[in-house]
C-alpha cells in the first residue's frame, strides 16, 4: 500500500489467494505471474531514465518499527556497487556464491547487481536449500572455487550446528577470500568458533570480513579490508555501560565487553559519531552513528515525518550506537533497543547471545527488551525466549539458568522471563529480531494465545477482510463514473453555449472576456480548483510571447481561465477547414499555423511575427503534442524565433495537474487540482538562431522546474527545422 504498487507478480500456486489482496491495496490493479506477462503481448512505453530517478524502493527490515520505503536512485546504486567493489578489490576473476534471497538488499544489490557490474560469475542458490542443508553453501564454494560469499551472522551459526563431520569430508574452502558477515549484529563468539571449526577445511581466519550497512545507504557503508581478518575489541564493562567510554581491558577480565570492528567507511562516504547535542565525540566514545555519501537515500517514500527524523543537517541518522577506534567502526546497539537501567546501558544482543547458550533454548529466537510496569510505570527488563520444552519442572529450571546468567552478566536479574513456544518471537524477513513488535505482543498479553491458523482459515479470514474494502472500492468506482459522465455533459453544454454566444457577441475584447468567464464557471461547476502563482510577472505595457508545457486537452481551458483576455492563441491550420471550430477560433482572434507544409509554416511564422510586432501577445505550446505518459518533451523553435526576431520577452508558464485529470487518448475525467505557475519574463539577448536557442533552453529549464514531470529530452529528438509544429489537439 505504501509503495502504491499496481502489479503483484507471483507464482501460479498462490495466485488465487493473493487475488484477495486487490481490495485491500487500493492501487493494485492485477495479480499476475511471469507467464501472464509473457502472454499479454502489450508493448509498454519505455520511460526516460536519469541518474537521479528512483530505481527501486527498498523497505527497511522493521526490526525497530514499521518498515519504511527507502528511496534509492540509479546513481545511489551505482555509487554503492562501485564503492563496495573498490573496498573488496573485485575483478572478473572472482566468483560470487550466494544463497541470499533477492528481496534482501545484500542479495539483490551486493550479489546480483554487483556480479553483473563487475562481470564475475554468480552462483545463486535457493535460500530454502541453505536453510534445509547449510553444508550445501560450503560445498558450492568448494565446487565453484568461490572467492566472495557474504551472509548474516546466523548463517555462520547454522554451519556450526553441523554435527556429522562425514558430511564435510573433502571440503576445501581455501578459495574463499571474503567471507563478509553483516546485515545483523556480528557476534565475536560466532566468528571465533567458525574460524576454529573450519580451519581444518582450508578456511583462512583472515578471510572473515565483518561489514556494516543499512538500507538508507543502499546496502554497504563500511567494509573490513580484504584478508585482514576480524578485529575484536575487548573493553571494560563498567566505564562503557555507565559513561560510554570504550577503555581497552588490560589482561583478562571475566565481565569484559567484546565488540567486532565492522570496517572503515567506503570510498566517498563519511561516518561520524555524535552525542545527544549533535557534536562529534572523541575516539573510543560511544554515540549515535551518522553518515553521508553518494549512496545515501533522499528519504522515505510517502513518509515525511520519518524522512525529517532521518536527517540531521547534511548527515543521516543511522539509528545505531557505535564508537570509532583506529579508524574502524564498532557497532554497539540500536538506539531504540538500548535499555537504560539504574544509570547503566544494557545491550539486548549481548544478553540474547548468552541466553542462547542455554541447552533447551532456541538459539537466535530470544528477544530482550524493556517494558513499563503498568502499576509503577518503571521499566522492566524482559527476556522472551523460545523453547520446545513443556514440562513445568524443566521450564522452571530454564528460568533459573537464565536468571543466573543475567545476574552474572549484568549484575541484576531480569524482571520477567517468558518461555514461549517456537515461532512466537517475531523476526524480520532477513531474520533480525523484531524487539519492538515482540514487546507489543508481550504487553498485549498475546504470547501464549498465538496459534497458526490453517490455510483454509487464513483464506477465509483474508476473504472476509477484503469485503469491506471491496465494497468501498465499488462505491468509489461508481463515483468516478458519475463524475466523468457529469463533467463530459457539462463540457458539451458549456462548449455549445460558448460557441453560440461567441458567434453573436460584438467586439473581440467582449468575446474574450466572456470566454474567460465561461472557462472559470466550467472549473467551478466541475469542482476543479485552479491555483495561480506569479500573475504579477505578466508584462503590462508591452507585447510578449507566453510559452507553456502541454499535458492535456484541458490546458486551453485552464490558460483561458487564468490569463488576461488580451492574449491570442495559436491553433493548427487543419481546424480552419472545419466549420464549427473555425467560427469559434476566428471570433476569439486565434492565429493559425501550418504544421506539415514547411513553406506555408514559414509564411505563418512571418505573419505571427508581424502580429506580435503590432502589439499582440501570443500563447504557444512549443512541445507540439502530448501523450498520456508524463514528461516534458523537447521544444520546437517557432515561438522562440518569433520572440528573438521581434525583441519581445518570453514568459514561461508551467501547467501542473491537467494530465492527471484528463490524459491523452481518454475522455474519462477525474477529480484533481490544477496549478499554473507564471515566472519572470526572459528577454532575448538579440535576434538570430543562436539567441532563439538560448531563449528556448532558459524557458524550458524554468518550466521543467515547476511542471512536476520528468525530462524527456533524451527520449524524443526534435529536428530544428520543425519550428512551425503545433499540438495535435
Amino acid at each position: 500500500s505504501n509503495a502504491q504498487a499496481i502489479l503483484l507478480i507471483t507464482f501460479e500456486q498462490i495466485k488465487p489467494m493473493l487475488q484477495l489482496l486487490k481490495p485491500l491495496v487500493e492501487s493494485l490493479q492485477a495479480v499476475i505471474t511471469v507467464d501472464d506477462l509473457s502472454r499479454v503481448g502489450v508493448k509498454a512505453e519505455r520511460p526516460a531514465l536519469n541518474p537521479n530517478d528512483i530505481a527501486l524502493l527498498q523497505y527497511t527490515s522493521g526490526s525497530t518499527g514499521n518498515p519504511k520505503g527507502v528511496v534509492l536512485t540509479h546513481a545511489n546504486l551505482l555509487a554503492n556497487i562501485r564503492a563496495m567493489g573498490k573496498a573488496v578489490e573485485v575483478t572478473p576473476k572472482d566468483v560470487f556464491v550466494s544463497w541470499l534471497p533477492l528481496y534482501h538488499d545484500m542479495g539483490l544489490i551486493g550479489a546480483c547487481m554487483g556480479s553483473m557490474y563487475y562481470a564475475m560469475p554468480l552462483i545463486l542458490m535457493s535460500p530454502l536449500t541453505f536453510i534445509a542443508r547449510p553444508q550445501r553453501w560450503l560445498w558450492a564454494i568448494h565446487k565453484y572455487r568461490g572467492t566472495i560469499s557474504p551472509a548474516p551472522n546466523f548463517a555462520y551459526e547454522f554451519c556450526l550446528r553441523l554435527k556429522d563431520d562425514k558430511e564435510l569430508e573433502g571440503l576445501d574452502l581455501s578459495s574463499w577470500r571474503m567471507a563478509c558477515n553483516g546485515a545483523e549484529p556480528v557476534s565475536p563468539a560466532t566468528i571465533e568458533r567458525f574460524t576454529s571449526r573450519f580451519a581444518a577445511y582450508g578456511f583462512r581466519p583472515e578471510a572473515i570480513a565483518p561489514v556494516y550497512g543499512l538500507a538508507e545507504s543502499s546496502v554497504g557503508l563500511a567494509f573490513s579490508p580484504p584478508l585482514r581478518g576480524a578485529v575484536i575489541d575487548v573493553i571494560q564493562r563498567e566505564p562503557f555501560v555507565r559513561h560510554g567510554r570504550a577503555i581497552p581491558v588490560d589482561g583478562d577480565e571475566h565481565h569484559a565487553l567484546r565488540f567486532v570492528a565492522c570496517g572503515r567507511p567506503l570510498a566517498g562516504h563519511q561516518i561520524r559519531i555524535v552525542d545527544g547535542t549533535g557534536h562529534e565525540v572523541a575516539e573510543r566514545e560511544e554515540g549515535q552513528l551518522q553518515f553521508r555519501g553518494p549512496s545515501v537515500t533522499s528519504g522515505y517514500f510517502r513518509n515525511r515525518q520519518a524522512t525529517a527524523e532521518l536527517y540531521s543537517g547534511k548527515w543521516l541518522n543511522s539509528g545505531d550506537y557505535a564508537y570509532i577506534a583506529g579508524g574502524d567502526i564498532y557497532l554497539t546497539g540500536r538506539v531504540k533497543d538500548i535499555i537504560i537501567r539504574a544509570g547503566r546501558n544494557i545491550y539486548p544482543q549481548e544478553l540474547e547471545d548468552v541466553v542462547g547458550t542455554v541447552d533447551g533454548i532456541r538459539k537466535g529466537c530470544i528477544a530482550v527488551f524493556a517494558s513499563p510496569d503498568p502499576k509503577s510505570g518503571t521499566e522492566r527488563l524482559i527476556v522472551m525466549a523460545e523453547t520446545r520444552e513443556r514440562k513445568v519442572e524443566r521450564l522452571d529450571q530454564l528460568r533459573s539458568e537464565i536468571i543466573a546468567l543475567s545476574v552474572d552478566l549484568l549484575g541484576a536479574p531480569p524482571d520477567r522471563v517468558e518461555l514461549v513456544p517456537p515461532n512466537t518471537v517475531l523476526k524480520t524477513s532477513s531474520g533480525k529480531i523484531r524487539r519492538a513488535a515482540s514487546r507489543q505482543l508481550f504487553e498485549e498479553g498475546n504470547l501464549y494465545g498465538r496459534k497458526s491458523l490453517s490455510v483454509k482459515l487464513q483464506f477465509l479470514r483474508l476473504a472476509a477482510s477484503s469485503l469491506i474494502p471491496q465494497c468501498r472500492r465499488g462505491f468509489r468506482v461508481i463515483g468516478h463514473l458519475l463524475y466523468a459522465g457529469y463533467t463530459w455533459l457539462l463540457f458539451q453544454l458549456s462548449a455549445s453555449m460558448a460557441w453560440i454566444v461567441t458567434a453573436l457577441l460584438p467586439g473581440l475584447t467582449l468575446r474574450r472576456r466572456f470566454i474567460r468567464s465561461a472557462a472559470r464557471i466550467f472549473l467551478h461547476l466541475s469542482g476543479t480548483p485552479l491555483i495561480i502563482h506569479g500573475g504579477e510577472y505578466l508584462p503590462k505595457d508591452e507585447p510578449y510571447m507566453l510559452v507553456t508545457n502541454h499535458a492535456s486537452y484541458l490546458d486551453g481551458i485552464m490558460l483561458t481561465a487564468a490569463l488576461p483576455p488580451n492574449l491570442a492563441y495559436a491553433a493548427k491550420q487543419e481546424l480552419k477547414g472545419q466549420f464549427i471550430p473555425r467560427i469559434f477560433l476566428d471570433r476569439i482572434g486565434a492565429e493559425y499555423v501550418e504544421r506539415f507544409d514547411a513553406q506555408k509554416g514559414v509564411e505563418d511564422t512571418s505573419r505571427m511575427l508581424k502580429s506580435i510586432r503590432s502589439g499582440k501577445s501570443l500563447v504557444m505550446m512549443p512541445e507540439g503534442t502530448f501523450s498520456r505518459a508524463p514528461g516534458l518533451r523537447p521544444f520546437h523553435m517557432g515561438a522562440f524565433v518569433i520572440a528573438a526576431e521581434a525583441g519581445v520577452p518570453v514568459v514561461p508558464v508551467a501547467i501542473r495537474g491537467t494530465r492527471s485529470i484528463l490524459r491523452g487518448n481518454s475522455l474519462f475525467a477525474r477529480r484533481g487540482i490544477v496549478s499554473i505557475t507564471i515566472r519572470e519574463p526572459i528577454r532575448p539577448e538579440g535576434s538570430g538562431w543562436s539567441n532563439a536557442i538560448k531563449l528556448r533552453d532558459r524557458a524550458r529549464a524554468v518550466i521543467l522546474q515547476h511542471c512536476g514531470e520528468p525530462d524527456l529530452t533524451e527520449q524524443t529528438p526534435v529536428s530544428s527545422s520543425s519550428a512551425h509544429e503545433l499540438p495535435d489537439d
